[in-house]
């Protein structure tokens, strides 16, 4: 492992990397010897974090379909075995799973591993990392990474035999409970969704086990459901819920069988989206504004943090028709979560925090960005909605939303890309100050947000710096048409002086 890259390897708070070939200029770097070095890196890390020798520690370890996952999740346990670990394999098994398994009483892992690279292309794999109080943080992987670089790390033998565990059907019956206790249906306890017709899209992932561990004990009819069978080449459609053609599929689905809800996962079920009995997709702002109707309910004026880049309509909705507060922060899962835990330990009562993406964590489930829960809480609210005559969406009958909506990604060309993306930005604020009709958004967390306030662009846009990439997204939302349009035409004025930009997307 001389001269190898480990840095390269970490995604923020994740591990990810091309673990096979067969896509153009994307060496593999996540090796089965790599896997196993991280193995021995993360008993050595967790042996510190929890303050128990290697050989005390139990370790879950689960897998969603890709094609490398197999051999990798081998040498991963091979590592940590060698260190002296109990490891319990899950098999296929979900990122909330995962977590879910270090706070289960029977199993109480000291941690938890899901080998997964979410929505990527086939060739990557990656790791997610648990303990009982959350998942890791960029620093926590930076540390596994720099272990694992080290190489230092001391064998047992012999080990422990690996323990092959079914933790995901454990896992499901939480879930069909969560349904059950929250309809309380005097009449149906054990079949609360009876009546009711709901197909699963699971894209070929991990998400196919709760169409008959989840909807099918609650009494569903799931006919119609799709791509359930754990698939690493992804034949039918990119398991996300922001593609357009997986959500394309899953609302056709729904008309086809006459359903009454549709659901749809990523690939280690960490993020849903959803279908109304139209037909008519449930994601991005609408899904934000139906699971923040169903957390008002419960915890009404709570605060709802979100993402930057939800509209202007869903923060009106959350605070003039629910009642709530809404606390727009940075992109990111992660950034997310950790305000709205950091809102709580303030005083100030937050039971969700949510990103356009579809993560959704809430507090009552450990704020664990977990799509399985969150499709199981709006299950509940189906059934409810039903005795009484009543649909869904009615919830959020009162939402306005944007008539026109898009996304450009601004490619930066120079190697310091990040200083680069931060001058276009602060250029862009005194850009902005020099328009009449233009005023820079107060309380915003990452980037510049600027509302149009001139009649034909009648909207807004935020444009801020990627995570990871060279590159500046700009989104853009107006409430009339053509609006977008003219908010582009005077964005390429002030855009053309940056010569590191490339501005092909925005023509």
């Amino acid at each position: 492992m001389k001269n190898f890259n480990w840095k390269k390897l970490q995604n923020g708070s994740d591990i990810r990397g091309v673990a096979l070939e067969g896509v153009p200029e994307e060496t593999v770097n996540l090796t089965p010897e790599v896997a196993k070095t991280l193995g021995q890196a993360f008993a050595n890390w967790l042996s510190e974090k929890v303050g128990k020798s290697p050989e005390e520690l139990v370790v879950s370890v689960g897998r969603d379909s890709r094609l490398s996952g197999q051999t990798l999740i081998e040498s991963f346990m091979e590592g940590m075995s060698e260190c002296g670990c109990q490891v319990y394999n899950f098999g296929i098994a979900s990122t909330p799973a995962m977590f879910m398994s270090t706070i289960d009483p029977k199993f109480n892992c000291d941690g938890g591993v899901m080998l997964t690279a979410s929505h990527l292309p086939f060739n990557r794999n990656g790791f997610k990392f648990f303990t009982n109080r959350s998942g890791l943080d960029k620093k926590d992987i930076a540390d596994i990474l720099n272990l694992a670089e080290q190489n230092n790390f001391a064998t047992v033998s012999p080990t422990k035999a690996i323990e092959q565990h079914d933790f995901i059907s454990v896992y499901a019956a939480g879930l069909v409970e969560t349904v059950r206790n929250a309809v309380n249906s005097s009449e149906n306890f054990d079949r609360p969704l009876e009546g009711l017709k709901i197909v699963a899209d699971a894209g070929n992932g991990a998400g196919g086990f709760y169409v008959d561990k989840v909807l099918q004990p609650l009494g569903a009819d799931t006919t119609g459901s799709q791509f359930l069978e754990p698939d690493g080449t992804f034949p039918n459609h990119v398991p996300n819920p922001e593609n357009q053609e997986a959500m394309a599929a899953i609302c056709q689905a729904v008309i086809d069988n006459d359903a009454d809800f549709g659901i749809i996962f990523d690939t280690d079920v960490d993020r849903a989206a959803a279908v109304d009995h139209q037909g008519n997709e449930l994601n991005r702002n609408r899904l934000i504004a139906l699971i923040s109707a169903i957390v008002l309910q419960e915890h009404p004026g709570s605060t709802i943090v979100t993402d930057s880049i939800t509209s202007e309509g869903l923060s009106k909705f959350i605070e003039k028709d629910l009642n709530g507060v809404h606390h727009r922060f940075k992109r990111g899962y992660k950034n997310v979560i950790n305000e709205s835990i950091r809102l709580n330990q303030e005083g100030q009562e937050s039971w969700l925090a949510i990103e356009t993406s579809g993560h959704g964590a809430m507090k009552e489930n450990y704020f664990l960005d977990d799509g399985a829960y969150l499709a199981t809480k709006l299950l509940a609210e189906l059934a409810k909605s039903k005795q009484e005559g009543k649909f869904l969406t009615d919830l959020i009958a009162n939402l306005v939303e944007p008539v026109e909506s898009e996304e450009y990604r601004l490619k930066i060309t120079v190697d310091d890309f990040k200083a680069y993306g931060n001058k276009v930005i602060e250029k862009l604020q005194e850009f902005a100050r020099s328009q009449t009709d233009w005023k820079i958004v107060p309380n915003n967390y990452e980037g510049v947000r600027i509302s149009c306030q001139s009649p034909d662009e009648d909207g807004w846009f935020l444009l801020r710096l990627s995570l990871h990439d060279p590159v500046l997204p700009l989104n853009i939302e107006s409430n009339v048409s053509g609006g977008v349009e003219k908010i582009v035409s005077r964005l390429n004025e002030f855009f053309p002086s940056f010569n590191s930009l490339d501005l092909s997307s925005l023509n």
